[in-house]
């Protein structure tokens, strides 16, 4: 049995299981601004849940970010300079290592929901996919050659910079890029831009056809920069709002204009562009997939 948590920009989700067919345990916490209150209460749920349910062998931690994922770096395992109030060079791997004394693996939760996709969800089984999330930030977790991306750091797509809506001068919300792509769709954003919180925007409302353009540029760059065989496009806005797959994938087709020409890229764009399969707990089930996978790098 393994340990997960999602550490998410609103809330912590903390699972016991071994995936989405045996979950033991589930709880959450509030991120709030105080890490050490949050990692604290973190705590508190998996000592509850094991005393219950028995201990587990590792513990997967899938993270906003960005984080640092280098081994060899004094700062492996922390949140780095996120926008996040009061969680900027925050220890989350290693007060949680410290806690339990088991194996843990750590990533950023679109990387955890992304390994998650691919082992149990509706990327199952493929080599190269990318898993995109638009909620309270906009994030994406990359896998290419059956392998989670990491380099200098890890992926930050939901930060570049696109080609505008013709007329769309809205300047964003982005605190470190303005209208970057979480600055022009992620919730906050939309409701910056609407003046009003985004589920309770009307479905005909002019704020979402340059969301929906913004989304289909950066799935524009995924297409081109990584060649995924699917993008699992979800998070909070797309699950409130089902009824911008159909636009994203529309503009998707224009922009690419016919560039890529591959069977998996023609009628419409309805099975290569999907939700995906897990929903909101892919980034929980994440956490657990890579406390599976803490194990055989610590050779257990």
């Amino acid at each position: 049995m393994f340990g997960g948590v999602e550490l998410g920009g609103t809330k912590c989700v903390c699972l016991l299981g071994t995936g989405p067919d045996d979950i033991r345990a589930q709880s959450s916490v509030a991120t709030g601004t105080d890490p050490q209150a949050a990692l604290g209460a973190i705590i508190d749920e998996l000592e509850r849940a094991a005393a219950t349910h028995g201990r587990f062998a590792a513990l997967g931690i899938a993270s906003f970010g960005p984080v640092d994922l280098d081994r060899a770096s004094p700062t492996y395992g922390w949140i780095t300079s996120t926008p996040k109030p009061g969680w900027r060079r925050t220890a989350v791997a290693p007060r949680l290592a410290q806690a339990f004394g088991v194996p843990v693996g750590f990533d950023t939760d679109v990387n955890g929901a992304a390994l998650a996709e691919q082992r149990w969800g509706a990327g199952r089984d493929l080599e190269d996919l990318a898993y995109v999330t638009v909620g309270t930030g906009v994030g994406v977790g990359l896998i290419a050659n059956g392998r989670l991306v990491h380099g200098l750091q890890h992926p930050e797509l939901g930060h570049i910079r696109i080609a505008r809506l013709a007329g769309d001068l809205w300047p964003g919300a982005c605190s470190f890029h303005g209208d970057c792509v979480e600055g022009l769709v992620s919730g906050p954003a939309i409701a910056a831009r609407a003046g009003t919180p985004a589920h309770l925007i009307p479905a005909d409302s002019p704020v979402w056809e340059p969301a929906a353009h913004a989304l289909s540029q950066l799935l524009h760059t995924l297409v081109l920069a990584s060649a995924p065989r699917r993008i699992l496009l979800g998070g909070g806005v797309l699950q409130s709002r089902p009824e911008l797959y159909q636009p994203i994938r529309r503009q998707l087709v224009k922009s690419l204009n016919g560039y890529i020409d591959h069977a998996a890229l023609a009628s419409g764009l309805g099975e290569y562009v999907v939700p995906p399969g897990l929903g909101a707990l892919a980034g929980a089930l994440g956490a657990l997939a890579l406390a599976e996978d803490s194990l055989k790098l610590d050779g257990r």
